[in-house]
């Protein structure tokens, strides 16, 4: 036998009979299972905020009153809950779900803010929860966000852009 096959043969042996590093356990699984799990959450977070943006588009008493204790009246109301139904909306959309999150960051971190200042302030724990819900989403949607604004820009799948055409 060659001393190139006798110091080859140890190194092929050795790396076919390893066991790997995780046995049973892959980072696709787990990835799967946390977009699954975020999938889960854009329904319920686009629930919830497709139900406070009904309260405020139908003027309901509690959303009426919290507008006039903030002095903001009505136009403020049925504009954040115009802003809400579009985010709930969006966030329902896979290419969509991605800015639908961005936007909301700033929906939700400005709802906890005026629970804060102008209205009750142990309830802006639900918004800034929630603004970590949808800092999540975003991060997992940041790839349709980059196609999106790809087709948006001219350039879609095929990476060309329309000046070039």
């Amino acid at each position: 036998m060659s001393e190139t096959a006798a110091t080859a043969s140890p190194a092929v042996s050795e790396a076919a009979t390893a066991p790997p590093a995780v046995p049973g356990r892959t980072p696709a699984p787990r990835r799967r299972v946390a977009s699954a799990a975020l999938t889960g959450a854009r329904v319920v977070l686009a629930l919830f905020l497709g139900f406070s943006a009904v309260a405020k588009l139908v003027a309901h008493t509690s959303a009426v009153e919290s507008f006039d204790r903030m002095g903001w009246g009505s136009g403020a109301m049925y504009a954040i809950g115009g802003l809400e139904l579009a985010g709930a909306l969006a966030l329902l959309v896979p290419l969509l779900a991605g800015v639908a999150a961005v936007a909301l960051v700033g929906l939700l971190a400005g709802a906890a803010v005026v629970q804060l200042t102008l209205l009750d302030p142990p309830n802006a724990v639900m918004p800034a929860l929630l603004v970590v819900l949808v800092v999540l989403i975003a991060r997992e949607r940041r790839e349709r966000t980059r196609e999106l604004f790809a087709l948006l820009g001219g350039r879609g799948r095929g990476g060309e852009s329309r000046a070039g055409q």
